[in-house]
């Protein structure tokens, strides 16, 4: 390497961003994760022993899958390669196992490969790697915030651990933000800064975890300020707000951040808790999620979740999704609100639900009864002589319009599929269907 070529690698590395520049080269310096990099746990140990193994590293943006990936770099005696998904093919990864190849046979090491967003890769390339992974020429670490049970191959997926990294915790930012403060080779330690409580509790909720945002959000923050007469740059909530263009939640509508908050918005109508259920409202709403789709998700739960013990959960969904599609955005997200909360605040029974997929599965896997005679059509010529209708009694001519008759096929005749509950105005169903019974033996 030149002269050159050095100085301007200083230079870039002078201007990178703060994240960047603090980046950690190894474990005594990696902020979080502590569930897999604590002390004795297994990556921890892995790493300080030099026996990694292929593995997915898993989690959203800004938690250290790439720092991570680095520091094994520095630490493991293997060649290390690095590939991004996104500007590389086939014909990269060939010409890295090829070397691979090469130096496993001269100097009897094997070469780290790490793919850095992985699941861009598509099936072909995937399966390239397949064979030297299974053969142990090379070991891949890929990183990526798509779940990997969805995004890559289920052969390769085998071969390796998956890892799953989370957002940093509100005490793991604290310490960057502190190191980031104190540094005055790498950090702003030479700005001499002063920074709000409220300035550090918004950034600390604006970055979500996500160490990337924080840090760098901080510099903006840092660098657009004025000193003040005593030289200290004061940094207030106004400030750091000013430095974040948006504050938008993480949510991918193809991803797991939309399956995953979806599946919360769900549940929590599921389990009565109105507030859960408007945050994660809010949460797909600011989002640009499809208002209908959400209607669809409250219509689904007024029927599976609600059913009769309040029939009209089913009406008001119904008369939500009509609502949005008739007036969109914004207006809609009251509506969504006033349904989702009627769904989420309803008594609750899954009876319906319950009922009729056991029939189902009475049609799928056992032998379909014969319609009983008195029950089978009559109108057509030649339906009597047939012995269709026979013996049929019309309900509306017995009291209560209730008549004690067989209807269901032969050797389906005690079952019983729908069990109502005790809960809202399935109890009255109970009650009734109870009474009939029990008067009209």
């Amino acid at each position: 390497m030149d002269l050159f070529t050095l100085s301007m690698e200083d230079k870039l590395k002078k201007n990178a961003p703060l994240a960047d520049r603090l980046r950690p080269i190894n474990l005594e310096e990696f902020v979080g994760q502590a569930h897999i990099l604590g002390e004795n746990k297994f990556l921890n140990r892995a790493i300080k022993a030099d026996r990694i193994s292929s593995m997915i590293l898993y989690g959203p943006p800004g938690v250290g899958k790439t720092t991570l990936a680095m520091i094994i770099a520095n630490t493991t005696n293997m060649k290390f390669e690095k590939l991004s998904a996104v500007t590389s093919g086939v014909k990269d990864i060939r010409e890295i196992i090829k070397n691979a190849e090469e130096y496993l046979k001269i100097y009897n090491k094997r070469t780290i490969l790490f793919i850095d967003e992985i699941h861009r890769f598509n099936k072909s390339q995937q399966d390239a790697l397949l064979p030297f992974v299974e053969k142990g020429i090379i070991i891949l670490i890929g990183a990526t915030t798509e779940n990997p049970y969805f995004e890559i191959n289920k052969a390769l997926l085998s071969r390796a651990m998956v890892l799953t990294l989370k957002p940093l915790l509100n005490k793991e930012l604290l310490k960057l933000l502190n190191s980031a403060l104190s540094d005055k080779e790498r950090g702003l330690g030479d700005y001499n800064v002063d920074i709000d409580k409220e300035a550090i509790d918004y950034l600390i909720g604006v970055s979500e975890g996500d160490g990337r945002i924080f840090l760098n959000s901080l510099e903006i923050g840092v660098l657009s300020t004025p000193k003040e007469k005593n030289g200290q740059i004061k940094i207030d909530l106004e400030a750091i707000k000013d430095s974040i263009l948006v504050k938008t939640a993480k949510y991918d509508k193809g991803g797991d951040e939309h399956y995953n908050t979806t599946s919360a918005f769900i549940k929590s109508m599921r389990g009565t808790d109105p507030d859960a259920t408007l945050y994660y409202l809010a949460k797909m709403i600011n989002a640009g999620e499809d208002p209908k789709f959400i209607a669809r998700r409250i219509i689904i739960a007024a029927s599976e979740d609600v059913g009769n013990a309040d029939p009209n959960a089913l009406v008001v969904a119904n008369a939500c999704f009509e609502s949005v599609r008739n007036i969109g955005m914004p207006e809609g997200r009251i509506v969504l609100a006033q349904a989702a909360i009627y769904v989420a605040t309803a008594p609750k029974s899954n009876a319906s639900y319950l009922a009729i997929d056991e029939a189902l599965e009475d049609i799928r896997n056992k032998r379909t009864g014969e319609i009983p005679e008195h029950l089978q059509d009559t109108h057509y010529s030649g339906a009597k002589d047939l012995g269709s209708g026979k013996g049929y009694k019309y309900p509306h001519d017995y009291q209560d319009s209730f008549v004690k008759q067989n209807y269901l096929p032969l050797g389906y005749n005690d079952k019983i599929y729908y069990k109502p509950t005790k809960n809202g105005y399935e109890k009255t169903i109970k009650e009734r269907l109870d009474k009939l019974l029990n008067n009209y033996k």
